[in-house]
């Protein structure tokens, strides 16, 4: 099996190779062997003495070995028993660590408990001797607040150490609650001082909001009783104050005041009446509109005694302001400490707020009734009406609904009048007989004027709070003056006179609204188209006496140009010849008596001078020919009678220069446009 593996040796593949005899090599080896092993031998005997003593000291080793294992063994089992005894303690640990955390569990449930039950000595004193103005009494009344709710809870859950400590809470609390009732009824009682200032109670008790808040919450029939009593005293201390309040300024109000008889339609009044320093403007706002200006709005209210040693006198809308802020004052203050003391929102605070100033608000709203019912100033009725809208958007940014209701209910008593005062006024004006007005001049007419004074002020005072009710009414009134105007107009006999009245009365109305009220606005609008209107055809009035002859030529020209009819002027040399000599003779004299006429005629010097003068834009104006001739009309916006005259002196030399009046002589002698405009506009009025 063997032989394969043999054959593949080194040696025997040398042997092989070399040609050796196997069996002598195999004795030449074995012969080798035996020289060997008997050196070997000689060799151990040689050694023989130091293997004896490795033999010993390996003896002596396998004995120590053999005690080493004995101790080790001994160790061993002693670890066995100490592993057994650390398994044993880790177990105990355990149970003693899970013991140790079910008892702090119970301590601090426990712990709290007992903390919450125990009534300690310090509160029962303080409770009890403490004044409840002290810081003290303050905090202990808080933990016995806590300790009485705790015990509550811990009671509903059937803790039995709650009835060891329920009877002392019990008397605490009894003792708690009667002091903090004999304090509050104390600082409420107050109030009813003569001459006290009732917010320092007030400041006071927000101090202490807490007994309240205490009583609430343990003793609410104290707080109920608590809550009565402030509302009654505090309910007839504010309606006895503005009730002495309100009677003592109407006494401070101007003597004489409008009445029914007070209407834009009838005669003046006041004629040996007291100086106007003790009374009222009727339809002239004056400085009656500052009492709306941010600046005295919210300014110091009127204190009455004051001005009646001073001997001032107010209108009735300064009187309404002053009334009405105190109000305002008054309400924003009472609705925050009622919200902020006795801890109430939303309906149950308007519900109290009510409760404590219904009466007085009831006493304003009768005292409002009575006296607008017989008020016939509607300067003053519609001052007061934007005196409540701006009172009311005050109290809206301060976000205090209290007296919305109140403001509504005013609002819907001063509207009503305001309209039937205005209503009045209007149909005054519709009954108003110019036959019956007596002695009538071209001057502006009274009523003009009272309606120019009295839509200036409403416009003025409306621009804040615009109501289209009061613009429909505005334009009604102005409806009528406009009629009134027309109907006094008509009885002056001539044209002339008519217009003379008509532009001063639509210029002086027109002057008062740009000045007092919105230049854009609509009676301002309104009165310059018809001022314009007149105006421009009292021009053409004027005109006619001295140049009405070259005027009426003009137009009858211009008629004959547009229609192509120029033959027929053929016939009218003399015509024009007269009429170039009389115009260049007279007009100088004819322009300075139209001008004292004009000047004469007009209240107003710059709406004479207006009329009467050379306008940059009339005296710039060229006026071309019309469509087929070169000859048009003249402008229909209002000019200076001598601009007037300049076109149509103008137009006069158009109408010359046609052809069949172009060869005429007299055209020599017509004056130099140019020369005409630069002496015109050198004139001027001598009056």
């Amino acid at each position: 099996v063997h032989i394969q593996a043999h054959l593949e040796d080194e040696l025997v593949q040398e042997a092989l190779k070399s040609g050796v005899d196997l069996r002598e090599y195999a004795k030449q080896v074995e012969l080798e062997l035996q020289e060997v092993e008997q050196a070997s031998i000689r060799d151990y005997i040689a050694e023989s003495e130091n293997i004896a003593s490795l033999h010993n000291q390996i003896t002596a080793c396998d004995a120590i070995l053999e005690r080493m294992e004995q101790m080790l063994s001994a160790f061993q089992c002693d670890l066995s028993s100490i592993s057994c005894e650390i398994q044993t303690l880790q177990e105990q640990s355990v149970a003693m660590n899970l013991q140790l955390k079910n008892r702090q569990a119970v301590r601090s449930q426990l712990s709290q408990l007992v903390d919450e039950l125990v009534v300690p000595a310090t509160m029962i004193s303080t409770i009890l001797e403490v004044p409840v103005t002290e810081q003290d009494f303050m905090e202990q009344l808080h933990e016995l607040n806590n300790k009485i709710n705790y015990v509550k809870e811990q009671a509903f859950r059937e803790t039995m150490a709650c009835a060891d400590v329920q009877h002392v809470l019990e008397k605490l609390k009894i003792k708690a609650v009667t002091k903090i009732r004999e304090f509050v009824l104390q600082k409420i009682y107050s109030f009813r001082k003569p001459m006290t200032n009732y917010q320092i109670p007030q400041n006071a008790l927000l101090k202490y909001r807490f007994f309240y808040q205490f009583l609430l919450g343990n003793e609410r029939s104290v707080a109920q009783e608590l809550r009565e009593q402030y509302v009654e005293t505090m309910s007839k201390i504010y309606l006895s104050y503005f009730k002495s309040y309100t009677s003592r300024l109407m006494k401070i109000q101007y003597e004489e005041v409008a009445e029914k008889d007070d209407l834009m339609g009838l005669g003046p009044r006041f004629f040996s009446k007291p100086s106007l320093k003790n009374r009222n403007t009727i339809f002239t706002l004056g400085n009656r509109g500052t009492v709306i200006s941010a600046a005295e709005l919210e300014g110091p209210i009127i204190v009455p005694h004051t001005a009646q040693k001073s001997d001032v006198r107010y209108p009735f809308e300064s009187l309404f302001r002053s009334q009405h802020y105190a109000l305002l004052d008054n309400s924003c203050r009472e609705y925050l400490f009622l919200c902020d003391f006795f801890m109430v929102t939303g309906p149950s605070a308007q519900d109290l707020f009510n409760a404590v100033m219904g009466k007085t608000l009831a006493m304003f709203l009768k005292h409002m009734e009575s006296y607008v019912s017989d008020c016939y100033d509607s300067i003053a009725v519609f001052l007061c009406i934007h005196i409540v809208l701006r009172f009311r958007a005050i109290m809206a940014k301060r976000n205090i609904p209290a007296v919305d209701k109140y403001w509504e209910t005013l609002l819907e008593i001063l509207w009503p009048r305001f309209e039937h005062i205005l209503e009045q006024n209007i149909q005054s004006i519709q009954n108003t007989d110019p036959q019956k007005l007596g002695f009538l001049d071209t001057r502006p007419h009274y009523i003009t004027r009272r309606y120019a004074e009295f839509s200036s002020a409403i416009v003025s005072i409306n621009q804040t709070f615009p109501n289209e009710r009061t613009h429909a009414l505005l334009g009604q009134l102005q409806v009528e003056v406009e009629n009134f105007v027309l109907r006094v107009a008509a009885e002056f006999s001539s044209r002339k006179e008519q217009l003379i009245f008509l532009i001063n009365n639509y210029d002086m109305m027109l002057g008062v609204l740009m000045e007092r009220a919105v230049e854009e606005s609509k009676e301002v609008e309104g009165f310059q188209q018809l001022l314009s209107a007149r105006t421009q055809e009292f021009i053409e009035e004027i005109l006619s006496p001295p140049f009405g002859g070259m005027i009426a030529f003009v137009k009858e020209a211009e008629a004959l140009v547009e229609k192509g009819q120029l033959e027929r002027l053929r016939g009218e040399e003399a015509r024009v010849t007269q009429l170039v000599r009389g115009f260049s003779s007279t007009w100088k004299a004819a322009v300075e008596a139209l001008s004292q006429d004009v000047m004469r005629s007009f209240s107003n010097f710059k709406n004479g001078t207006g009329i009467i003068q050379v306008t940059s834009r009339g005296a710039a104006a060229r006026v071309p020919l019309a469509r087929a001739s070169g000859l048009m009309p003249p402008s229909p916006s209002p000019q200076g009678a001598l601009t007037q005259l300049i076109q149509y002196y103008h137009r006069f030399h158009k109408v010359l220069a046609q052809p069949p009046l172009r060869a005429l002589p007299a055209r020599a002698e017509l004056i130099n446009i140019h020369h005409l405009m630069v002496e015109l506009k050198k004139h001027k009025p001598n009056f």
